[in-house]
Formats: structure tokens, sequence, C-alpha cells
């Protein structure tokens, strides 16, 4: 982990919806830090308000109370037009169903956010990310031509291509297999420690947390335990087994 000053700092992150009597917590003040190059897990029950917090921090919702800063900047009171501009260069998105577009070749759709900003290296780029991860011999297929794994590993170029600060994973490994789930989680392990890059990970798999440095837990929009890992494939199990999650 860097002793630099974090990429994503948190300071009393609270989301509300509706108004009394009805009004729903889903977050509760909120203090999260991560720091450049670290794998931090986030882990809870259904509706504990982990998707909230990643939506957030990705700038896909806006807060009702509290502060955002991402590398930096305070995302929360940033223009609409700033925002889209960070989200595009600053962050990038993993998610559980791939999002890849159907008549795009592997090339096409990891370098899309880099065409989206007229970057006029947008395909040598994501040709490199892909040859990073493991896709090199898959440069032109399409993503009906390639595994649920392999369309993950396009998702991950993708993310990767725009040289982000963080990485936001939202349950990457729910829509895989066991093998391919390893080998994504493996992967965002990859790039964190080798490529420098903060990886935040929403997942409901104690097996995939613990590829992660760290591990949040929530429960009822509050963050009830935030501890390192070992290593261990048992780590996260146990470490939700002692806060009474399991």
């Amino acid at each position: 982990m860097s002793s630099d000053a974090p990429i994503v700092a948190t300071r009393g992150l609270t989301k509300t919806y509706g108004s009394e009597p009805n009004v729903v917590h889903a977050l509760a003040g909120v203090d999260l830090t991560v720091q450049p190059g670290e794998f931090v897990a986030v882990m809870g029950p259904s509706g504990c308000g982990k998707s909230t917090l990643l939506n957030l921090i990705g700038g896909l919702d806006t807060p009702t109370a509290g502060t955002i800063s991402i590398d930096g900047t305070d995302i929360a009171t940033l223009p609409d037009e700033q925002l889209t501009t960070l989200r595009r260069r600053r962050l990038g998105f993993v998610f559980q169903f791939f999002n890849l577009i159907p008549v795009l070749d592997a090339t096409e759709n990891a370098a899309l956010p880099l065409t989206l900003d007229g970057a006029a290296d947008a395909d040598a780029r994501a040709t490199e990310w892909l040859r990073r991860v493991g896709l090199g011999d898959r440069l032109t297929n399409r993503p009906d031509q390639l595994s649920g794994g392999q369309q993950q590993r396009v998702a991950v170029a993708r993310a990767l291509s725009t040289d982000p600060a963080l990485v936001l994973a939202d349950e990457p490994t729910g829509n895989l297999d066991s093998a391919s789930a390893t080998e994504i989680a493996e992967l965002l392990a990859t790039v964190a420690s080798d490529w420098g890059r903060a990886v935040l990970m929403v997942t409901h798999d104690p097996r995939i947390a613990s590829y992660a440095d760290r591990l949040v837990l929530m429960r009822d929009g509050a963050i009830i335990d935030d501890l390192s890992l070992d290593g261990r494939r048992e780590a996260a199990r146990d470490a939700m087994d002692r806060a009474g999650l399991l």
C-alpha cells in the first residue's frame, strides 16, 4: 500500500430515500479511504448499502450529505460536464454482466472510453491492455465468440484503458463459473499490486473477497468492520462469521 494521499476519501457519506415517516437510510455517515494500489473488498447482507456506496463513489448518484473525494477532487460539488469527464478519465468500471457492445470486437469494446474521449491512439492503447489481461489472441473476437471469463477480461481492459486512478468493480464474478471467477479475482489483485491502480470491489462471495488486501464489512448502511486480510481463502468468511454476518 502506498503512503500517498488516498485515491478515495469519504466523510460522513449519507444517502436517504423518501421522506418521513417512510425515509430509508441507505448509507449512514460512512467514512472510508482507499490508497493507491490497494485492493479493497466490500461485503455485507443485501440492502446494507454496499452498492449505494459504490454508486456514490462512482459519481452515478449524489449523496444526501457528506463528501466524496476522488484523487483530491470533491466530486459531490462538480458540475455534470466535469463529473462526466472525471468518470471517463479517472475511474474504471467493471460490472457483473460485462456490458460489452455485441457488434463491436474486443479491441473496439476495450477502446470505447478512449474513442468517446477522442483519443487518436484508442485502438493501440486498448490492444496493449487486452494483451496484458491475456487476450492478445482475441483482439478481433466479438463478445458472442468469447467465454464469460474472457468477456470480463475485455471489461477489465476497457476499465484500465484510460489509465484510471480507481477501478470500481460491482460483483465482477457474480456471472461466472468458479474457475473463471478465481481468474478475475487474481486479475483484479494484479491490477492493484502490479499495475498500481486502486480497486474497490463489491462482492457477495467471501472466497473472492479473500483476494483483496482489505475487507470492509457493512450492515444497515454503516461500516461495522474494516480489517486487513492475510491471503488465506478462509479469511473473509472468518471475518464475516466474527461480525455475525453469516
